[in-house]
């Protein structure tokens, strides 16, 4: 086995995803070390020191795998995402880039890409990206029209909740989240309107509960998908390695033959 494929196997081990794991969140810890005034004018050189230890470890991570995978390297999109964040934290502390700068703690988003449960999670959202457009057009259209509707029917009465479009759309918003929405909004509405519930309740359950579940389900069966489609690829992985295990076999016991 050639030195390339002795670090392809390493950077691909269980052993070595755990250890930048462990260097992630032992990165995060200093990142929010930094935030104390206290601490960085106790330990503030150690920190600086142990942060750039931690972004010398990806880069060296980063700059092995681009070694040994070549253009496959840029075929995946969690590779790409890896060398996004570490060319952030690499961006010089000027003036002009400072902002840019303070976005390496998304170093820590790192762990998305390692750890494969969260990999998951993430592909799932994704791929339920195209129907949960669907819901949120639907969403906008319910929102708009509710919007003009209560326009119209309250925005007399209390302008600074339903005077115009804008304010009658965060109010139902606030509504649909269901955050102080009956001693908030719509008990003082009915004071004046009696039978205000019946507008306000239907919106309810056509939001909160249709719509919002609709897009739940949707983001749990792409999850499904996902979680399927993986467990599939594993099992022809396992089912090529065993096939590579017997021809191995074969040629050793034909060797043997002859």
């Amino acid at each position: 086995m050639s030195l390339r494929d002795t670090i392809a196997v390493w950077l691909d081990s269980p052993k070595f995803n755990n250890f930048i794991l462990g260097v992630i969140l032992f990165n995060a810890v200093l990142m929010g070390m930094e935030t104390s005034p206290a601490i960085m004018a106790s330990i503030g050189g150690a920190i600086h020191f142990l942060d750039t230890l931690c972004l010398a470890i990806f880069v060296v991570e980063l700059l092995a795998k681009l070694s040994t995978q070549g253009l496959r390297f840029f075929r995946s999109g969690w590779n790409i995402f890896d060398a996004i964040i570490i060319g952030i934290a690499l961006l010089p502390d000027s003036k002009g880039l400072s902002v840019l700068r303070g976005l390496r703690v998304l170093r820590v988003l790192r762990v998305v890409s390692i750890a494969p449960s969260l990999r998951r999670v993430v592909e799932g959202l994704l791929k339920a990206l195209p129907g949960m457009a669907s819901v949120f057009l639907l969403m906008g259209i319910l929102f708009y029209i509710a919007a003009v509707m209560a326009t119209q029917l309250y925005g007399q009465q209390f302008p600074d909740r339903f005077g115009d479009l804008a304010g009658s759309a965060l109010t139902l918003f606030q509504v649909m989240t269901m955050e102080g929405w009956a001693d908030g909004v719509v008990r003082p509405v009915m004071e004046i309107h009696p039978y205000a519930w019946l507008f306000f309740i239907p919106f309810i359950f056509a939001t909160s509960f249709a719509v919002m579940n609709l897009l739940v389900g949707l983001i749990v069966n792409s999850m499904q998908e996902v979680a399927e489609a993986d467990m599939k690829k594993f099992e022809v992985d396992q089912h090529d390695q065993l096939l590579a295990r017997l021809d191995a076999l074969e040629a050793k016991i034909d060797r043997l033959a002859k």
